[in-house]
């Protein structure tokens, strides 16, 4: 099994700190959601786990295996295991998914080894034909001309064929049908093994139908406030927020960030800079 410990995560963007000492330890066979009203850095910890290089660490760690994830390049975090489905999957005209995929397959193999492509074919046959998407795909220009749903559909692709440790998926659910949204959760349920998790960001308990989590957390404010299972998720999902605000004496709203794409690695700054 392999672990991600994420130790008192602070981060800021543009000179305003977002999360102010996030701790959370996930292990491979386990599901964690994140909760969270809008603006409290659910999808900047996405971000900074993956190494957007607007996001600017300036105190704690994350560790993979015992690794400093905070000193890995992008690809190189991707290498060692880590997967990001993005909320905003991007567009990439006069790449195909296979293409991109095969490439991205290639970069995980040791000097001199070399992808099958008869393997690669079924892989990728066989993860489409699951997530019930056009046989066509293949030969088509990364998400363009896709639909939102067709985006998160194709983003499950990559990670069924990618096959990491962990998965960051930040809010997959938006954009999908009733049929889209069933195929997706099945399909990232049935990955669940000794040697794969996830870390589910959302706003809705219906994806959760599909997706059965281990553990439930909510952030407010740059932290995580309350972890617990579903009956956790049960309760916010029938009475908001307020609830656990009033409790935990936050009046304050967040200032909302502006959301960008993934770009090169954040870097962790000296602390008191």
């Amino acid at each position: 099994m392999s672990k991600l410990q994420i130790i008192d995560l602070h981060v800021s963007v543009e000179g305003k700190e977002i999360l102010k000492g996030v701790n959370l330890e996930m292990n491979t066979n386990e599901f964690h959601v994140i909760m969270g009203p809008n603006g409290t850095g659910k999808s900047t910890l996405a971000a900074t786990i993956m190494g957007h290089y607007k996001y600017e660490v300036t105190k704690g760690q994350i560790l993979l295996d015992g690794e400093d994830v905070l000193s890995m390049s992008v690809d190189e975090r991707s290498r060692k295991g880590l997967f990001l489905a993005m909320q905003y999957p991007s567009e990439i005209e006069g790449v195909t998914n296979s293409e991109f995929i095969k490439t991205a397959m290639q970069a995980r193999l040791g000097e001199g080894e070399r992808i099958s492509l008869f393997k690669f074919i079924k892989a990728l046959e066989g993860a489409t034909s699951e997530l019930k998407m056009n046989p066509d795909l293949p030969h088509r220009y990364v998400n363009v001309g896709f639909s939102g749903g067709e985006k998160k559909r194709n983003e499950i692709l990559q990670l069924k064929i990618l096959k990491p440790k962990f998965a960051i998926l930040d809010e997959i659910d938006s954009g999908l049908d009733v049929d889209a949204l069933r195929i997706v959760g099945e399909n990232v349920n049935d990955m669940k093994s000794e040697n794969f998790g996830a870390l589910v960001i959302t706003h809705y308990e219906r994806l959760l139908d599909y997706i059965k989590p281990d553990f439930t957390h909510v952030l407010m404010n740059g932290q995580i406030v309350r972890s617990g299972g579903l009956d956790l998720m049960e309760k916010i999902d029938q009475e908001g927020y307020d609830w656990l605000k009033e409790e935990l004496g936050i009046t304050t709203q967040p200032e909302k960030i502006k959301a960008v794409s993934i770009g090169t690695c954040a870097v962790k700054q000296t602390i008191g800079k």
